[in-house]
């Protein structure tokens, strides 16, 4: 057990760690903030005028990615149906509709293939490093693919300190959902009050309280204040805020 310390709050008695991906430990906004023009263009290529209202239902607005917004905490399912919805908007039938916008998902997938992986933000890989040689088991929830947090896990060389690589795909729950967190402490073998859950959206600090967490530490990178982890036991700027 582990007592873990983060701008004057404690958690005592803590077994396990489980972290968010995108916006949490990888710095991958620039890279979703691609994805999503790239997909809601290749949408309008096949039903024009959808292009630009998706690109703010995604989130994108003024060349920036809301990290409240669908392409940032959403899943890839969640994306897809809101894409079809736009597309049946126009009077299409919602099996046609789903099908145009999986198409248009797999070839942005397709096109941006080989885009250099998104970097660790500065300085995790440290701290990731010293909460598992405290004895702490780490793990990665992730609204994105299984797939995807391998990828990530691979590139940044994370394979010795996290013990639970997951995506929402391969169990077909969203955050903020309980049981995905319920589930990934029973994979890491340790109890949802004794694991904190780390993340930069509502839905992950929602996530944690519902399922019982030790507590949930909201990030915001470069500045420890966000409207959208006031319920956040604790919200801190960078992830060596997190101290043993």
């Amino acid at each position: 057990m582990v007592t873990i310390k983060c701008r004057g709050i404690t958690f005592s008695n803590i077994q396990a760690i489980i972290f968010d991906k995108d916006g949490t430990l990888e710095d991958s906004q620039e890279f979703l903030r691609h994805l999503g023009l790239k997909r809601s263009r290749l949408v309008d290529a096949q039903i024009p005028g959808v292009g630009e209202p998706l690109q703010m239902a995604f989130g994108i607005e003024a060349g920036k990615i809301d990290p409240t917004g669908l392409m940032a905490v959403g899943s890839r399912k969640e994306n897809e149906i809101v894409a079809a919805g736009y597309i049946a908007e126009t009077g299409r039938g919602w099996i046609e509709s789903l099908a145009i916008a999986k198409r248009a998902f797999d070839e942005a997938d397709e096109m941006l293939k080989n885009s250099p992986p998104s970097p660790l933000f500065v300085g995790s890989l440290e701290v990731l490093k010293s909460l598992s040689d405290a004895g702490l088991k780490l793990g990665i929830l992730s609204a994105a693919t299984t797939q995807a947090v391998k990828k990530f896990v691979k590139s940044s060389e994370l394979g010795a300190y996290i013990q639970l690589e997951m995506g929402v795909d391969s169990v077909h729950l969203n955050k903020p959902d309980p049981k995905l967190f319920l589930l990934a402490c029973e994979r890491l073998g340790v109890e949802p009050a004794a694991t904190l859950m780390v993340g930069d959206s509502a839905g992950d600090i929602q996530m944690g309280k519902n399922a019982g967490a030790a507590g949930c530490i909201g990030i915001c990178w470069g500045k420890a204040e966000a409207s959208h982890l006031s319920q956040a036991d604790v919200t801190i700027a960078s992830l060596d805020e997190i101290t043993i």
